[in-house]
């Protein structure tokens, strides 16, 4: 028999719980305040959690995007630095049959007189 008032004393909790008795001791309801203010504070943690989260998340997709874009626009620098060469206008002149033709006669500066 103590045996069984003994496993009776391990459960007791467990079945006062589960009877709702525990939630109307006098010392629960005076804790029950600072229960609410620790759940609230545990949601605003995880709630800070996962918005650390998404905010990691936005800065390596916009760092990734950010690569992406710079690399396209040493590329394009490049492309346009070739275009833009002399010779390579000349030929593109020359290929569409603008009847432009290549000057070599250097600038003349023109000074007015007042």
């Amino acid at each position: 028999m103590s045996e069984e008032k003994q496993s009776f004393k391990l459960f007791r909790p467990f079945i006062q719980l589960v009877n709702g008795n525990v939630l109307t001791r006098e010392r629960v309801v005076q804790a029950l305040p600072f229960l609410i203010y620790m759940t609230f504070l545990g949601l605003v943690y995880i709630t800070n959690g996962f918005l650390a989260e998404s905010a990691v998340r936005a800065i390596n997709t916009t760092n990734s995007e950010i690569k992406e874009l710079r690399s396209e626009y040493i590329t394009s620098k490049s492309d346009l630095m070739y275009e833009s060469k002399q010779s390579q206008v000349v030929d593109l002149i020359n290929e569409r049959e603008l009847g432009l033709s290549e000057s070599f006669d250097p600038p003349k500066k023109i000074v007015i007189e007042d």
